[in-house]
């Protein structure tokens, strides 16, 4: 359905027939056409092909000849001014990309443009920061001198190549900058594929990329599906592989990176991730925690709160408070700036929280409000509360990605490490306090990537971001993304 409101470049930009971009320039690709759905309501809006080997292979190709030419042998502050140049177009471009981003995945319209535009050009200006500060250490060895000779070591870091990127349909935008920036800071070149659902942002990101000065081949763009991206991932020409999505085809990469090639992987994955109210949380902080933590984007952020720990003193009054608010919410197009909850991205995943329901009204979980998918056209389902009496009921850790809360009353605050704990994933969690010392003696305790006090969700460039157990391997952005996107180098001298 056509869009009265649309800028004139997004209906433009939607009408092309989308490929890919290697080496510079649109590609048309040759393999099957991909329908983009606008979630809002379930029609097609665009479509993109999927790429084969041969696109596999130029996309490739196109990324080893810019590291071994003009990106390689940039020096790292033209690498840096390319950086920034883009973050200022991604800003200047910024209602544009937030309409593109809006339709094809059912972000809310301001929080496309708020947040992940705000966000992607400030990830930008990190790395770009970063760029110049890439360095070794000098060493003293402790070699004997036999003959009076002298000896002295340093090391340098080195770019390890080709980096391919898998990105997930939730943030294509944002979690697309940490890969190919992390690449093009450290010297890497990069491959980019988003989900098959969410592609058109970074097609329209790597035409701004060229305009902002970075060479042909430095950022290349393939498009498809799974089977698109295991072609990328076992492709010979890759070095390194960072991959964002579920641990289940984290493990699939993982097995493909290691198998022969010992390719170097940053996975982030999923989770199941706790969020514990101490008593003396005032309710009105405790419903702003839960929404933050829970219901932002409709749920679907890989670090957002699933298990939600209430004391069994305020766990009534907060869930009667919570099911007010959710029911209040106005659910409804996201390119409509009044509405306060959108859709799902994708009918793959509305049938997955659809089957989540069922399964709460099959095991008996209370189910405190919504639970329900709506009557209406796109991908649309009630913002859900369910609530259960013990640590193991299945829907306490099952991973939903979804606008599912599940809560549970504790008793002391001594149970709150093992209920924490108690899941094999380790990407998040957060603890909500008025007393620090006491948040800050529960953090040791907690096995998780990134522990919150008194807020949960939000990230910041310039603190590093990964998963702990099965919630993944490597840490995004920091200082600490270096460490995986260059190679080590030891050089001795003797004199």
């Amino acid at each position: 359905m056509a869009r009265p409101d649309l800028l004139p470049e997004v209906a433009a930009f939607l009408q092309r027939a989308h490929g890919h971009f290697i080496d510079g320039r649109a590609v048309p690709g040759e393999g099957a056409r991909l329908a983009i759905v606008d979630p809002a309501t379930a029609e097609p809006i665009a479509e993109v092909a999927a790429a084969g080997a041969a696109e596999i292979d130029a996309a490739v190709a196109a990324a080893q000849r810019a590291f071994a030419g003009d990106w390689g042998r940039a020096m790292p502050a033209q690498r840096a001014h390319c950086l920034l140049r883009l973050a200022d177009l991604i800003e200047a471009h910024g209602d544009e990309l937030a309409q593109i981003e809006t339709l094809q995945s059912g972000k809310l319209l301001g929080l496309a443009r708020g947040f992940e535009i705000a966000q992607a050009a400030a990830f930008l200006r990190h790395y770009a920061g970063a760029a110049t500060r890439l360095h070794g250490e000098t060493i003293a060895p402790s070699i004997p001198s036999f003959h009076d000779e002298r000896y002295t070591a340093f090391t340098r870091r080195e770019p390890v190549g080709a980096v391919a990127g898998i990105v997930p349909w939730n943030f294509s935008i944002l979690i697309a900058v940490w890969k190919f920036a992390s690449a093009l800071a450290t010297g890497c070149t990069s491959v980019i594929k988003p989900s098959e659902f969410t592609p058109l942002t970074m097609l329209r990101i790597a035409e701004l990329a060229l305009e902002a000065g970075i060479p042909p081949g430095a950022l290349n763009v393939v498009c498809g599906g799974g089977d698109s991206g295991r072609l990328l991932c076992a492709h010979p020409g890759i070095a390194k592989i960072s991959f964002t999505g579920s641990v289940a085809t984290g493990l699939q990469v993982g097995r493909a990176a290691f198998d022969g090639r010992l390719v170097r992987t940053t996975l982030e994955l999923g989770g199941k991730n706790p969020v514990a109210f101490l008593p003396d949380v005032p309710i009105e902080r405790m419903l702003g925690g839960i929404m933050e933590a829970g219901f932002l984007h409709q749920g679907q952020i890989c670090a957002a709160g699933e298990r939600f720990f209430i004391h069994r003193s305020r766990i009534d009054e907060t869930l009667e408070a919570l099911a007010a608010t959710l029911r209040t919410l106005r659910i409804g197009d996201p390119m409509d700036p009044t509405t306060q909850f959108g859709p799902l991205a994708n009918r793959p995943h509305l049938d997955k929280i659809a089957a989540l329901f069922r399964q709460a009204r099959g095991d008996g979980t209370r189910i405190v409000c919504g639970g329900e998918t709506l009557d209406r056209p796109g991908f649309f389902v009630a913002p859900t509360a369910l609530r259960v009496d013990r640590a193991d009921a299945p829907l306490l850790h099952q991973e939903t990605f979804g606008p599912i809360g599940t809560f549970l009353a504790y008793d002391d605050e001594d149970e709150l490490p093992d209920l924490l704990n108690g899941t094999p994933y380790g990407l998040a969690a957060s603890v909500w306090t008025q007393d620090i010392a006491k948040a800050l003696r529960l953090v040791p305790q907690v096995r998780a990537g990134t522990v919150w006090i008194n807020m949960h969700t939000l990230l910041d460039p310039a603190v590093p971001f990964g998963g702990a157990k099965q919630s993944g391997v490597g840490r995004e952005f920091g200082a600490a993304f270096v460490d995986d996107y260059t190679e080590l180098k030891s050089v001795m001298i003797r004199y």
